[in-house]
């Protein structure tokens, strides 16, 4: 029984993320995951109270799946301006990532203040990854430079998201010559 419940809450996290993936958050609704998981409507509820429930399980889930794969690119690199710009062409080439444009239509979206301080908290997670970088490369306030950063990520990740006249390659390239040059200082 246990593992039934497991499996079906995850067929309704991934119905989730795909309802978002292709339809923002208008698209996440309980009828709309019952009819993409086969389960009567009222059973979304024995999994979930909420829409903000779904959205918080989802960040829980996903979001430190993409933190690993950021992180790991870090890792690859050989000097400090090379995690800096791995931190930020792993995050843009994950815009296309059904997960991310996930945790993008859930970050636009109305959400409680509880979802709303998980998704934050999540975010300064992320950049906690860059902080000791940014430290052997001199800056006195890394933590500081380091949210200022993902500012930066965080508006290219929008511009790309709104389909902007710039193709995603010209965002991702502007994105990265203006972070190692901003954290150069």
């Amino acid at each position: 029984m246990a593992e039934h419940r497991s499996m079906q809450r995850a067929a309704l996290l991934d119905a989730a993320r795909s309802l978002l993936s292709e339809g923002g958050t208008e698209a996440l609704t309980f009828p709309a995951l019952a009819e993409r998981t086969g389960l009567a409507r009222s059973s979304v509820y024995e999994y979930f109270r909420s829409r903000a429930a779904v959205v918080e399980e989802l960040c829980e889930v996903d979001f430190p799946l993409w933190a690993a794969e950021v992180e790991a690119a870090m890792a690859a690199a050989d000097s400090p301006e090379g995690k800096v710009e791995a931190y930020v062409r792993q995050q843009l080439a994950l815009v296309g990532d059904r997960r991310h444009r996930a945790v993008v239509a859930i970050s636009a979206s109305e959400l409680d203040a509880g979802a709303r301080e998980k998704i934050r908290a999540a975010h300064g997670g992320l950049a906690t990854l860059i902080v000791e970088a940014l430290g052997a490369l001199g800056h006195t306030q890394p933590r500081l430079v380091a949210m200022l950063l993902q500012g930066v990520v965080d508006a290219a990740v929008r511009r790309i998201e709104l389909g902007a006249a710039e193709d995603p390659e010209s965002i991702t390239e502007a994105a990265v010559a203006m972070a190692l040059r901003g954290v150069r200082g």
